[in-house]
């Protein structure tokens, strides 16, 4: 443990009492879900209370089986009565990435994600240069001495390979120390459970839908499945069209309630998806990430100043040519194929 490391966490224990009801906010991924498992574990018996509250619903079957298979306690924010708490941390996220964390005012994030926001925190951990916040918390818990439970081991264990994709998309040497130390400690047959989830029968029909609006342009996938139940099925598309020879990016778009959701995946080859995001949606809406994930998510009355969200091959060309010319292009053109 070193003295950097050591002041972290120091300044990081100095921002409660023991009095302090604590919420912990998340968007629940199993990067999320396990950095927030972490910062439960390091406030245990040094405050009054601690609750994790999930900000999205969870759909895909290898969350819900690792919430369900790790006994993680997560109560959904809009059950929330956020008077009762006295300190807000955010981990995995920052407040500009989901409207719902503008309903407060964090005391504490802790994030791998690029810096989006200038925001007031007390205390902001954010090391953009790290694969997945769980490298971060296990470094904590390092750092305060304390011995993951199995449970806990194998949620940091899952948060890291997922988040770096096995170590297939940017990572550091950090990560890597931080796997081979909860290697040791994590349950492998249940990890091995959870990464295996199976897929609910009910998400067939968005991918037999993906299958009929796929286009594919110059190595690039692009791909409409129009309403979803959750962007979990986005994603889920979009990691799927990866595995395909040949293509190079992955973009699938799906309207989730109010928004048009635009998930970006590419092969990590000297492409950047958050810059691309950034530019393509950035002046219409949020946009941003890694250099081989990234997401955007624009108000569908933005949307409909543009393009019909409901015609397939109208909203794949208006996406294609606001990436190929990066947010300039307003109007669909004609498809060039």
């Amino acid at each position: 443990m070193n003295a950097p490391k050591n002041d972290k966490l120091k300044k990081f224990y100095s921002r409660f009492s023991g009095e302090d009801q604590v919420i912990i906010v998340i968007n629940a991924d199993p990067d999320a879900i396990s950095s927030a498992m972490a910062v439960k574990r390091l406030l245990w018996r040094k405050v009054a209370g601690v609750t994790i509250s999930n900000v999205n619903i969870i759909t895909r079957p290898d969350n819900l089986a690792m919430v369900r298979l790790l006994s993680v306690k997560l109560i959904h924010f809009e059950k929330i009565d956020l008077s009762c708490f006295s300190k807000f941390i955010i981990v995995d996220s920052q407040q500009d990435h989901n409207e719902a964390f503008n309903k407060f005012s964090p005391d504490i994030i802790i994030d791998h994600h690029p810096v989006t926001c200038n925001s007031k925190a007390s205390f902001k951990d954010i090391r953009p240069q790290y694969g997945a916040t769980a490298t971060i918390m296990t470094e904590y818990l390092n750092a305060a001495r304390i011995k993951p439970s199995a449970k806990l081991a194998t949620a940091l264990f899952l948060g890291i390979k997922t988040d770096t994709n096995n170590f297939g998309r940017h990572a550091l040497n950090e990560d890597v120390v931080a796997f081979q130390f909860l290697f040791k400690h994590a349950n492998h047959q249940l990890a091995k459970k959870i990464e295996q989830a199976e897929l609910r029968f009910d998400m067939l029909k968005y991918f037999r839908r993906a299958m009929r609006h796929m286009h594919f342009v110059n190595g690039r996938m692009y791909v409409d499945v129009g309403p979803v139940l959750s962007p979990d099925i986005c994603v889920m598309i979009a990691d799927f069209f990866m595995r395909v020879n040949l293509v190079k990016w992955s973009i699938v778009s799906g309207v989730y309630e109010d928004k048009l959701i635009i998930i970006f995946r590419n092969d990590g080859l000297k492409k950047n998806a958050g810059k691309l995001a950034k530019d393509s949606f950035g002046q219409i809406g949020s946009a941003g990430g890694h250099k081989s994930m990234a997401r955007a998510e624009i108000d569908l009355h933005v949307v409909k100043d543009f393009v019909s969200y409901t015609d397939y091959k109208t909203l794949y060309l208006w996406i294609r040519n606001r990436i190929e010319k990066r947010g300039k292009s307003k109007r669909p053109e004609n498809d060039a194929r």
